[in-house]
């Protein structure tokens, strides 16, 4: 049944992605590094959600924003490398059409989310560091949990908008996108009619998400500065190193986002490199980012593996 209703809207059945490369050997390096990266992503989100989860001194806003964006950066790679990874060893790199489609549903749905979701850590963080006597008053379990439901249901929106434009286009030929997974930008390129609407309604949509959003966060922490430039003490020195981490995975996340969504859909030899930088390395990094430069998470993974190490003694 679901076929049958991606048939009707278009001849195209499958679509072949280019990869990141044709060189056989650039390839088989490639997938080794992406397959390292994307195992220590798994390994390294899934430890902290485990970590925030046992460790009841980290059940605190902070800490279940951070465990939403670890799942987060678990789902986003694994919507797009497994099946790079597997298209390595194939000479046609074939995704059906409704698999097409599926993907970029979910890419959008990880990515807008947690474009919110570091919105809210970015004023989460504010509070704490500005507003401390009101912290727990102002971020109450309430609050966390309603913004938690608003960043998803917003993304969520935001994703069928974007499934609904791509699905409603009629594809007759070419078949061919030029990266390693679908997204929206490279496969309305393929559609048989004028998309010119639709490329507007892209930019003024995910190009003004990232840009807002963006720009409330680097005000956030602008703010945060300021309150903290008369106040160095080694507590605010531990709140500015947390507030470069975080400010450092925006950048490099929303960067993408804006290069990629804040233009016209034409492709450019760069879009492969900031793809694979925002689907393989930026979900690997946030665990290494938040693990390093936070002691809470540090003394509770020390803590888990000494229970550990005692139970198996």
């Amino acid at each position: 049944m679901e076929k049958a209703f991606f048939a009707n809207q278009t001849s195209v059945m499958s679509f072949r992605l280019r990869g990141l490369s044709v060189n056989p050997k650039v390839q088989m390096a490639v997938f080794f590094m992406f397959l390292i990266f994307y195992v220590l992503t798994l390994v390294g989100n899934i430890l902290i959600v485990i970590t925030i989860i046992y460790d009841r001194r980290l059940h605190t806003p902070m800490y279940f924003f951070l465990s939403n964006l670890s799942f987060i950066d678990i789902c986003h790679s694994t919507v797009t490398v497994p099946k790079m990874l597997k298209d390595t060893f194939s000479e046609e790199k074939l995704i059906p059409f409704d698999a097409c489609v599926v993907q970029i549903f979910f890419l959008h749905l990880f990515a807008c989310t947690e474009i919110f979701l570091l919105t809210v850590m970015a004023y989460d963080r504010y509070v704490a560091i500005c507003k401390p006597l009101q912290y727990m008053t102002i971020m109450n379990w309430k609050v966390c949990m309603i913004l938690g439901g608003a960043m998803w249901t917003a993304g969520t929106i935001h994703s069928i908008s974007f499934t609904s434009l791509t699905i409603n286009l009629p594809y007759c030929g070419p078949d061919e996108i030029d990266n390693f997974f679908c997204d929206v930008p490279q496969v309305i390129e393929l559609a048989c009619t004028d998309t010119h609407i639709i490329e507007i309604l892209i930019v003024s949509n995910s190009g003004m998400i990232s840009m807002v959003c963006f720009v409330i966060i680097v005000v956030s922490y602008a703010v945060i500065l300021v309150s903290l430039r008369q106040q160095i003490s080694e507590g605010k020195r531990r709140a500015l190193s947390t507030c470069a981490a975080h400010l450092s995975v925006v950048t490099l996340f929303l960067g993408h986002c804006i290069f990629i969504y804040s233009r016209p859909s034409i492709s450019l030899p760069e879009d492969k490199i900031v793809s694979a930088f925002f689907t393989v390395i930026t979900p690997l990094l946030n665990p290494i980012i938040y693990t390093l430069r936070n002691e809470d998470i540090k003394n509770a993974l020390n803590k888990l593996s000494k229970k550990k190490e005692i139970k198996e003694k």
